[in-house]
């Protein structure tokens, strides 16, 4: 089914289905202009065929977080120049959100920024990371802090490609897709995987026309993740981003209680969406101390005033600033020694 991507005027079709890869040659050539050469960026070990009737220049990206650097943003666009791209041609990516993250980036530096159209080939990259136009790379001092906001022209989540994932990569999008149940009052739990990966696309989609830089409702969009960005960071990277973002989630909900915007019923709640419906982990792994995510979480991107959380409460999920570590530093050692 095709959807609106919303981004202001900037606005692109997201198509989800069986084959929507098929659409690929009809999304280029409604291109203007139309381009003359593709770059496609991809991994290796992605296996995902794409035929094109334009001139098809292949770029493979390593495999793993320590590749999504500026390093890798330099080869891309070196190799995009040696193909002799041009302002008027397109990036094609295909993989998951780390291919779309680069691949959008190397997009938006070239030629201070060409056409890009993302096709996700994970659960995660269909609902999340293809979508909303947030691209980047990380640092040694944190995950995602040098980037671009940069639109696609459009998306195809073609929903074969999940049927070969890794179940390690079907419990990443799931740690995403838990994140959407609490943004609205929708019923997901009752959608095929169809509907669900629609409506969450629709949900991020209008939150991003109502903020596409970030500068104030986009951020419930990272509900979870403050703490899930220090473990990842804390665990080399060993734990991924939808793994460590349902356990952000649970610790956000027990984040929430002790600061009494929510109840010990909220919390059950999600505890029976991360761990019931999705079978996901809860409980915080032991990779670093208290103190230590403590620390990574204050190096959190969105952090403007002091600890900056994405909390639960009475009028839904929204930004939380100044939180007192002290009690931030309570509940992580609550939870790392019960």
């Amino acid at each position: 089914m095709p959807l609106p991507g919303a981004a202001g005027d900037r606005s692109y079709d997201v198509v989800v289905g069986h084959g929507a890869l098929s659409q690929l040659d009809d999304m280029l050539m409604g291109l203007q202009p139309v381009p003359r050469r593709v770059a496609l960026v991809t991994q290796s070990s992605i296996g995902v065929e794409v035929s094109t009737s334009l001139a098809l220049h292949r770029f493979d990206i390593g495999v793993g977080e320590q590749f999504k650097t500026m390093v890798t943003i330099q080869e891309l666009c070196e190799g995009f120049a040696e193909a002799g791209l041009t302002r008027g041609d397109v990036v094609v990516a295909v993989g998951g959100g780390m291919v779309t993250d680069v691949a959008g980036f190397a997009a938006a530096s070239y030629h201070r920024g060409i056409s890009v159209i993302h096709v996700p080939t994970t659960l995660l990259g269909m609902i999340d990371a293809a979508i909303g136009g947030k691209t980047g790379v990380n640092l040694p001092q944190g995950k995602n802090l040098v980037g671009a906001f940069w639109q696609p022209s459009g998306v195809l989540c073609d929903l074969d490609t999940l049927a070969t994932l890794p179940e390690r990569e079907i419990r990443c999008g799931n740690g995403e897709m838990a994140k959407y149940h609490f943004l609205t009052g929708d019923d997901l739990a009752a959608l095929d995987l169809e509907a669900r990966v629609a409506r969450c696309v629709e949900i991020k989609a209008e939150v991003v026309a109502s903020d596409e830089r970030e500068s104030g409702r986009r951020a419930i969009l990272n509900y979870g993740h403050t703490l899930a960005h220090a473990l990842e960071i804390a665990s080399g990277h060993d734990i991924a981003h939808g793994e460590a973002v349902s356990i952000g989630l649970i610790f956000a909900a027990r984040l929430a209680e002790r600061l009494g915007r929510i109840d010990a019923a909220r919390v059950a709640e999600h505890v029976d969406v991360v761990g019931g419906l999705y079978g996901l982990a809860i409980d915080i792994p032991r990779v670093g101390s208290a103190d230590e995510l403590l620390a990574l979480m204050f190096r959190d991107k969105k952090a403007i005033d002091g600890l900056t959380f994405v909390l639960d409460g009475p009028d839904g999920v929204e930004v939380v600033v100044d939180v007192d570590p002290a009690i931030v530093l309570d509940v992580l050692n609550e939870a790392l020694h019960s």
